[in-house]
């Protein structure tokens, strides 16, 4: 059975939550604040978390890197606003979803099961006991070992930090990563350059992999946040 944390300070709709998903035969855990999240991650493993971004001690966005620090559990950002920016900063720290309140029964449950399943098929695809073998998406190969890259049955030739770059993003799907941190993980601090390879390097790898680079199946950009690996 699976066990959702609930992080929401308004106790009657974190009960409508919890209501929800418990006739859906999940198991569920409420608490009010950040700080009660954080000490309940501590203590608890969950399978996934429904997180109110206004708390009354620290706010949801603060929560939300503090578990991507640690944890790739499904994260599910519920907020009043509906702001694009709002939304921008969420899914650029880590969220997998973003629903805004008001918001059906029917739509909870729903969002809250595509996830759980989306990650469970993610950790079957690249749990430990694949990282020897090769990662597939579609129509994409990427064999780790003999760092070697199909498309569609096609060999295609990356350089060394682009395939470092690809298999970076490929191994942690779905996470939105800024250009300077992709930088620091592929070059190195003390690697001379600057942010702007990145994206040099991601334009030449969608050339290779992408069938319409334009219009990327596979990395894909979050404005104003970075890039991701698109499951």
């Amino acid at each position: 059975m699976k066990k959702i944390l609930i992080v929401e300070d308004d106790q009657s709709i974190a009960n409508l939550q919890r209501d929800y998903l418990e006739l859906s035969g999940y198991t569920v855990k409420i608490v009010n604040s950040g700080t009660a999240a954080l000490q309940a991650l501590q203590q608890e493993e969950f399978d996934l978390i429904l997180l109110d971004i206004m708390l009354p001690d620290i706010d949801g966005f603060e929560v939300l890197r503090n578990v991507r620090e640690r944890d790739d559990i499904p994260v599910l950002l519920v907020s009043a606003r509906a702001e694009e920016i709002y939304k921008i900063n969420g899914l650029g720290l880590g969220a997998d979803d973003y629903i805004t309140k008001p918001f059906s029964s029917g739509e909870l449950v729903a969002r809250v099961s595509a996830h759980l399943k989306k990650f469970e098929r993610m950790k079957e695809r690249f749990g430990k006991g694949a990282e020897g073998t090769k990662l597939q998406v579609r129509g994409l190969e990427v064999h780790k070992d003999a760092r070697r890259v199909f498309v569609n049955g096609n060999e295609v030739m990356l350089a060394q930090k682009e395939f470092d770059l690809l298999l970076f993003l490929l191994q942690n799907a779905n996470r939105v990563f800024g250009k300077e941190e992709l930088f620091e993980r592929i070059w190195g601090l003390d690697s001379l350059g600057d942010a702007s390879t990145v994206t040099v390097h991601i334009a030449r790898i969608r050339e290779k992999i992408e069938e319409t680079p334009s219009k990327p199946q596979y990395i894909g950009t979050v404005w104003g946040s970075g890039y991701r690996f698109i499951i």
